[in-house]
């Protein structure tokens, strides 16, 4: 287990397709929660480093695409795709989603991005690349969570603890941030800031990130949902979106 000036960390990553909006947060646990690190404008380097320093890291990207799109993409491929049944669109609706968004949205009520039909392919592809890399390291990326990693969604933990989890996002919305982190002080009462309030009230890229840490501690602490039995084999392969439990923790 990792640890670093005798405190355990856990990273928070919200990753964007460049550097420049991706941001990082370091929680540590030596008993008490206290934010160590948040910034914003991280690059592959800073990336992977913040996973081999951390016990856990929690990452807001799909980890992996859907089965049922990876099968029809090879079949179309191979000129082998068979005629859709359906002539509607409803088809189409079965690749767009995995089996954590359809779980997501069922809890929450909140739908992810569809990793197949959406801009968020293109932060998952740099993950992609990072995740062959730490592979090649031999570091475990399982996506079902079990490793130095896991699958994180911001807005949709949010809503478990029943704050707000919309329209909190962009320049424009730093006074909704800022009630934000004014009411997780209710859900992690110890937490030492360290003074990052304001960055993450300025930059919901820095809340994100600061989110994804939390959660991925809640992980370590098995305060957190865990894939059911029956999903273990496609969530290696799909990834896993961790939320909390319903009930606010204390920390």
């Amino acid at each position: 287990m990792d640890c670093y000036a005798g405190y355990m960390i856990f990273g928070g990553v919200d990753l964007a397709a460049e550097a420049r909006r991706t941001g990082i947060a370091e929680v540590s646990d030596d008993g008490e929660l206290a934010l160590q690190n948040v910034s914003v404008g991280t690059d592959d380097e800073e990336l992977v480093d913040l996973i081999h320093r951390s016990v856990k890291t929690g990452l807001d990207v799909p980890l992996g695409w859907p089965d049922s799109f990876i099968r029809l993409v090879a079949e179309h491929a191979a000129g082998e795709m068979l005629a859709p049944i359906s002539t509607d669109a409803s088809w189409r609706r079965t690749m767009a989603m995995r089996a954590t968004d359809l779980a997501v949205r069922d809890r929450t009520g909140i739908v992810p991005l569809s990793v197949s039909t959406d801009k968020i392919a293109y932060p998952a592809l740099r993950w992609a690349g990072v995740e062959a890399r730490l592979r090649a390291e031999d570091t475990d990326v399982a996506r079902d969570g079990s490793g130095r990693i896991c699958e994180v969604y911001p807005a949709a933990t949010l809503e478990c603890w029943s704050l707000p989890s919309r329209g909190y996002k962009g320049k424009q919305n730093t006074a909704l941030r800022v009630d934000i982190i004014t009411q997780l002080t209710g859900v992690f009462p110890t937490l030492n800031w360290n003074g990052h309030q304001d960055i993450c009230a300025s930059d919901d890229n820095a809340l994100d990130a600061v989110l994804a840490a939390l959660v991925t501690y809640l992980v370590h602490q098995g305060l957190a949902v865990p894939p059911p039995p029956e999903a273990n084999e496609i969530v290696l392969r799909e990834g896993w979106i961790w939320l909390p439990e319903t009930d606010a923790p204390s920390g």
